[in-house]
């Protein structure tokens, strides 16, 4: 009995890896991305793109695991729900109290280092920022959401 609950097991681990999400990658920048419309450093950038943009933009760069079922589904939901919370690549196509309060959002996570999240940090050991580098963005965010602040808040 025990031999086929594990062969059952086996072929539906097998058969689940030919249903595969979609995957959140773009060829090009979107014209609404956050950089191309608001200045910032290059290292700003880089810290950015390296720490957020797996879950908050329309490019995410997959490791390997990510071609094995159920984990693939784990993370297409997990980079799903970071987009609806905040994509990047879109920041422009909103309005500006939108914007501002997204930006507050970004300087509250970061601040209070709930982002980039623990399990991500696991697995990606570059995206870890120092206590320095959040100072970097909440500062450069700041800077941003005084620009586009709403005339009425």
């Amino acid at each position: 009995m025990l031999k086929k609950i594990l062969l059952g097991l086996l072929v539906i681990l097998v058969l689940i890896q030919f249903i595969r999400p979609a995957k959140n990658q773009s060829n090009s920048a979107t014209p609404d991305d956050i950089f191309n419309h608001y200045q910032a450093p290059d290292s700003i950038k880089t810290m950015i793109k390296t720490s957020c943009y797996d879950c908050h933009s329309d490019n995410t760069n997959y490791p390997w695991y990510s071609e094995i079922q159920p984990v693939a589904w784990w993370l297409d939901h997990h980079i799903e729900e970071g987009r609806n919370e905040l994509n990047f690549s879109d920041f422009e196509a909103f309005n500006a109290r939108f914007k501002s309060h997204k930006l507050d959002e970004v300087m509250d996570e970061v601040e209070s280092e709930n982002m980039p999240l623990k399990s991500y940090l696991i697995s990606h050991q570059d995206a870890k920022l120092t206590v320095s580098q959040r100072e970097a963005i909440v500062n450069w965010a700041n800077q941003v959401r005084n620009i586009i602040k709403p005339r009425d808040q």
